[in-house]
């Protein structure tokens, strides 16, 4: 009967700050994701793909079920391809205000001013759609569970957006329902579920956004 190998350990002594200055950290932290809005009107502006590419790189840093790391990043900046899933996800989101979303999914929406058109996937220089793997393929065409995926995959996408906010990039999630075409215009094996569609780039110079409120600590946390 064959074993598993023994785990590998290595030593893992991170920098120990001061009392002060984690505290400091903490406070600057929250004041810079406090700033992070959902945004709707980009500019063309181009962001540069090595920033992209460490965006990329600080999502894939996050823990997931066995270390099994089951998502994919796609980024599209190709112009031809942008216009393909905006045509898409308009037909895919005619649909739901149409009639798939309930009465009450309307309402709750309405105060945040959406509807079907979504022209920012042309005019945003990046869309960053994310995948997620419930299995993957093995060399003998077998196949191996992941473990936690959609835990996983969501922290990435956190991860994803808060070293977005940190670049001084703005982002909205997108996830028009159901998003099976983007499978077919990405070109994804039958292994990878689109999870969420992230548009990325600066905002204009006339950007607007909904005037809402967070949820304040008391409303959130419990302390026991």
């Amino acid at each position: 009967m064959e074993h598993a190998p023994s785990p590998k350990f290595v030593g893992y002594r991170p920098a120990r700050l001061s009392p002060a200055e984690s505290a400091t950290r903490a406070k600057d932290f929250f004041a810079l994701m406090d700033g992070r809005r959902s945004v709707r009107h980009f500019s063309n502006e181009p962001v540069a793909m090595e920033m992209i590419d460490d965006l990329i790189r600080a999502a894939s840093t996050a823990p997931s079920g066995a270390h099994k790391q089951p998502w994919t990043f796609c980024v599209v900046t190709a112009p031809a391809l942008k216009h393909a899933i905006r045509e898409a996800a308009e037909e895919e989101e005619r649909t739901s205000y149409g009639g798939r979303m309930s009465p009450e999914w309307l309402e709750d929406l309405a105060p945040l001013g959406t509807d079907w058109r979504k022209e920012f996937l042309d005019v945003a220089p990046c869309l960053i759609v994310v995948f997620k793997r419930p299995y993957e393929v093995m060399p003998d065409g077998s196949k191996r569970k992941n473990y936690y995926v959609e835990e996983s995959v969501g922290i990435a996408c956190g991860f994803l957006l808060a070293a977005a906010r940190n670049a001084g990039l703005v982002t909205l999630t997108h996830t028009p329902s159901p998003m099976g075409f983007l499978n077919e215009l990405l070109e994804r094996p039958d292994n990878e579920k689109p999870y969420i569609l992230l548009v990325v780039g600066y905002p204009k110079d006339d950007c607007m956004i909904p005037n809402i409120r967070k949820k304040a600590l008391s409303d959130i946390a419990s302390f026991l």
